[in-house]
């Protein structure tokens, strides 16, 4: 099982890289290319659904201190670098050589070990950003081990990239009627038609099992029992990893008036078999809302075709696999 951003071809050089001596003698290397992120955009050829990878001539002037420390290939040592530390007149140049797109958008048309390097170099900007200040004494932060580290001018206190685990799962319920279903949802803001597996973030203090049943019960009042993990995919939008399950549920009376689900139902795998494909991103956001019948009609009444999640998402593959009957009880 693989899925995108799961396929890293570089070596991250974890020890190496806190050797100031060797981290300079990669970054002045000819070899070596730059990947530039502008406020969570990455930057690909003209017309093209490739990643633009730029040498330090083509950055000049720039310092190791601006840049952030990705791993090495056989071929080159690759460098994250913020488009917003970039002198202006470089900012501008840019404009000329590429163009700004969204990585979940067109991660379907990349080279798979492109698209885990952009995802790496994407969270790793992100966080420097987000992380400006000592959490401790509010004092400014400083960029250490290769951009993988943050120490505090002022009390010394180290902060380190985070992680932040989400949980994500197909619930499914055998009927009366002899019919095995599965429980997906949708938020308001999504593209007509699309619906998910349920998700939700892991509280502090709470195990990935305890999780998964409180998310379900809070999102569609669904009771899930037996939470069985499946796999994980790497989530840096922007700083998440996603861990798949699947569970049975003991109740079948969805209301999802208490959170932010816009519309949740049971699908059969007839009714999934005739889901659209879906390449589009979307974003788990929306307003609430109550409906469940059947029938795999959208939330509106309308004929909209019903969409899986998109395919960059582990979502769409816990689905795709309780379709074919890899996972699951029934």
């Amino acid at each position: 099982m693989t899925f995108a951003y799961t396929h890293m071809p570089l070596d991250r050089c974890s020890n190496q890289r806190k050797n100031t001596s060797w981290l300079k003698a990669q970054y002045h290397k000819e070899s070596t290319l730059f990947c530039v992120i502008n406020d969570g955009l990455c930057f690909f050829k003209q017309g093209e659904i490739t990643p633009l990878f730029l040498s330090k001539a083509e950055l000049t002037p720039l310092q190791i201190e601006q840049c952030i420390f990705l791993g090495k290939s056989d071929e080159h040592a690759i460098f994250a670098v913020d488009h917003n530390k970039l002198r202006f007149s470089t900012q501008e140049m840019l404009l000329t050589q590429g163009q700004w797109l969204a990585l979940r958008q067109n991660s379907s048309l990349l080279n798979p070990y492109d698209a885990g390097i952009l995802a790496l170099a994407k969270g790793l900007v992100y966080w420097h950003k987000s992380h400006q200040f000592c959490g401790q004494c509010g004092n400014l932060h400083r960029s250490v081990e290769a951009g993988h580290a943050r120490k505090c001018t002022h009390c010394r206190n180290m902060t380190f990239p985070r992680t932040d685990p989400a949980v994500i799962m197909l619930v499914e319920k055998m009927f009366a009627d002899g019919i095995p279903r599965c429980l997906l949802g949708r938020q308001a803001s999504w593209p007509e038609g699309v619906y998910s597996t349920l998700a939700g973030f892991v509280d502090p203090g709470e195990t990935l099992e305890a999780a998964v049943i409180r998310e379900v019960l809070e999102e569609s009042a669904i009771v899930a029992e037996n939470p069985t993990y499946i796999t994980s995919q790497p989530w840096p939008f922007p700083a998440s990893i996603m861990l798949g399950f699947v569970a049975q549920a003991t109740s079948e009376k969805i209301d999802t008036r208490q959170d932010s689900l816009e519309h949740a139902q049971w699908f059969s795998r007839a009714q999934i078999a005739e889901f659209v494909v879906n390449k589009a991103a979307i974003i788990r956001e929306g307003e609430l809302n109550t409906q469940s019948t059947d029938e795999p009609t959208s939330p509106k009444g309308n004929n909209a075709p019903l969409k899986m999640s998109s395919s960059d998402s582990i979502s769409s593959y816990l689905i795709q696999a309780w379709l074919n009957k890899k996972i699951g009880k029934y």
